[in-house]
């Protein structure tokens, strides 16, 4: 490595992209002293900026990080840092918490997004709406009518949503990722910089109509909280903000529109003197929600009864063996780490001798015995394109009001 380059570097931009990768990794300030043989006081000092990094310091921490060294003094997108805020009471400390990994893959991923559409001098294009006012208006309406103006404006009409993260991935410009976020009440996290515009992580461990409900929560704070990034958390305080009321509400709405819903439910109505479990298990599969949701939005709606869902609950209803012994197909998903979108523009950099295959392989998270056949596979992918019975227990024929 070209000594000189160090001195050229902005040692605290250095040093915050050094703790990020050592963050990434699982490692503690502790690990990368012992592996420079220095004071674990070296190591802060050299993440902070204050203490200037030798070359074959870096070089040392590269291969620990499991990066190259031109990962950190190659000019990349510079970007503000992700500050998350919390739903409910959540501690953190500088260097090592629960979910602090998964905002810097999260800040990385995107970086590494913005990096490579200025490699390949692809911008995103942001179809953004302006950001709804909703300020003094009641939540649950103030919901309802933004999930109506989106609707119409994505043209979407009051059916089901098919592939909702592509849906705003293409047709909004959002950037989506799906990582495996542990422990799992955390469901996703909304983030909106300027330079990105809105980046959204879903956790790729839940169930798919979990997944959507989540992407549809997030949606919502970045169509009326756009500059207040968040954490969805999963957990029953008794007070729940405004805003995270209003993305619930929203998600709802968005995802199971009262017209649409309505005009289904009749028409199962028409056919049959009751409805039963069963119809809900298969609406909800039809709208990629989960039992609970549809339910609840039924109950909302004065469709069916309230209370329903709690004696389902309450009686044992497991929805799992309940979906299997309907034989539900799937719900359809991209759940890939990586848009589709960022996978090719790294495809593309790689084909035009951009980007190393080493850096191919960084891009796509995966090592480089892998990058070759992940790149063929892309590359066939795109030329596709181009060419154009425990019936009693489950109780499934139970009438809903029973």
């Amino acid at each position: 490595m070209n000594r000189n380059i160090l001195d050229k570097i902005d040692m605290r931009k250095l040093g915050r992209e050094l703790q990020q990768a050592r963050m990434k990794r699982g490692l503690k300030q502790a690990d990368a002293a012992q592996i420079l043989n220095v004071a674990r006081t070296t190591i802060t000092a050299i993440e902070k900026g204050e203490r200037r990094i030798k070359a074959s310091e870096l070089i040392k921490l590269a291969r620990a990080y499991g990066r190259q060294v031109n990962d950190f003094v190659r000019q990349r997108p510079q970007i503000e840092p992700f500050q998350v805020q919390f739903r409910g009471p959540y501690l953190r400390n500088d260097d090592d918490s629960e979910i602090s990994k998964y905002i810097n893959e999260l800040e990385e991923l995107s970086r590494d997004y913005l990096e490579l559409e200025q490699i390949t001098n692809s911008p995103l294009i942001r179809k953004y709406p302006n950001e709804y006012i909703i300020d003094g208006l009641k939540v649950d309406w103030a919901a309802e009518d933004v999930a109506n103006q989106e609707r119409k404006r994505l043209g979407l009409g009051d059916g089901p949503i098919p592939m909702l993260r592509d849906i705003l991935e293409q047709d909004v410009g959002l950037r989506v990722f799906y990582l495996a976020i542990r422990p799992s009440k955390y469901s996703a996290m909304y983030l909106f910089d300027h330079e990105l515009g809105g980046c959204i992580a879903v956790n790729r461990l839940h169930p798919e109509e979990r997944r959507r409900w989540s992407l549809a929560h997030d949606y919502g704070h970045f169509l009326a909280h756009r500059y207040k990034p968040t954490m969805f958390v999963l957990n029953n305080y008794q007070r729940v903000p405004q805003s995270e009321r209003f993305a619930d509400y929203f998600a709802s709405y968005f995802l199971m529109p009262a017209s649409g819903l309505t005009m289904r439910f009749n028409d199962i109505r028409r056919t049959k003197d009751i409805v039963t479990v069963a119809d809900l298990c298969t609406l909800a599969n039809f709208y990629g929600v989960s039992v609970a949701a549809l339910t609840l939005r039924l109950e909302e709606m004065r469709l069916i009864p309230t209370g329903v869902w709690d004696k389902l609950q309450q009686g044992g209803f497991k929805v799992r063996e309940a979906q299997a012994q309907l034989g539900l197909d799937a719900i359809p998903c991209r759940d890939e780490i990586l848009p589709i979108r960022y996978q090719y523009l790294a495809l593309d950099a790689y084909d035009r001798e951009l980007i190393t295959e080493g850096q191919f392989a960084h891009y796509m998270r995966i090592d480089r015995l892998s990058a070759r056949s992940k790149a063929e596979n892309l590359r066939r992918h795109m030329s596709r394109v181009t060419d154009g019975s425990r019936l009693l227990e489950l109780n499934l024929t139970q009438p809903i009001n029973a």
